[in-house]
């Protein structure tokens, strides 16, 4: 397979392979990102061997507005609600119950992670394409990528396309929250704190 690099405002060649259940990289705010469409089961699988992942590890759902968490996600604890309406986007990924219609190859716990990205390339896409199910675009193990040649060094041959935004500005990947239960629970550490999310609730307390 031959991996293309082009531009990340030229979106149309990446919509059409994303339609055509393939897989792409694109920059986010944090590293780039490896996905497909969120509904297409047999895109998504091919995730899994393009960048060797375990088959057991679920992937994160990237949406491009707020108004699109109904199309994945169901009783969305309020605690996600005020995380979304403080950190999104940027670099705070929730994880919420999913909704049924979701494909058993996004998570096949009956919860999913998901955030909206801070970068205008990526939402750019995601408002194009709709939710995509994205992991980082490098394999399993080896460094997070951070520029377009990182993912092609790892992904070359692996995937059609790659999007190049630029160096992404954060480097490292999101935080990564539980927002199933009574208290967040921090289960990758990231950017955003759990002083910085505890905060955020209290200050949402005060208001109620």
């Amino acid at each position: 397979m031959e991996t293309k690099i082009i531009p990340a405002v030229e979106i149309e060649h990446a919509l059409g392979i994303l339609q055509s259940s393939g897989i792409i990289a694109f920059p986010t705010d944090t590293v780039y990102g490896l996905g497909a469409l969120v509904f297409n089961q047999n895109a998504i699988e091919n995730i899994y061997p393009a960048k060797n992942r375990p088959i057991e590890k679920a992937i994160p759902i990237l949406i491009g507005d707020l108004s699109d968490l109904d199309q994945i996600a169901v009783d969305i604890p309020n605690m996600a609600l005020r995380f979304a309406a403080r950190f999104w986007p940027g670099p705070l990924t929730c994880i919420v119950p999913k909704k049924h219609t979701l494909p058993l190859a996004v998570s096949a716990t009956p919860t999913v992670a998901v955030r909206i990205p801070d970068h205008p390339d990526a939402r750019a896409l995601l408002r194009a394409a709709g939710p995509m199910a994205v992991t980082s675009a490098n394999i399993s193990g080896q460094p997070s990528p951070t520029t377009a040649q990182d993912v092609y060094d790892q992904l070359n041959g692996h995937i059609p396309l790659i999007l190049d935004g630029g160096t992404t500005p954060g480097g490292i990947p999101s935080t990564l929250v539980d927002c199933t239960g009574e208290k967040p629970v921090i289960l990758r550490e990231g950017p955003i704190t759990l002083a910085e999310l505890l905060a955020a609730l209290k200050d949402f307390g005060s208001l109620l």
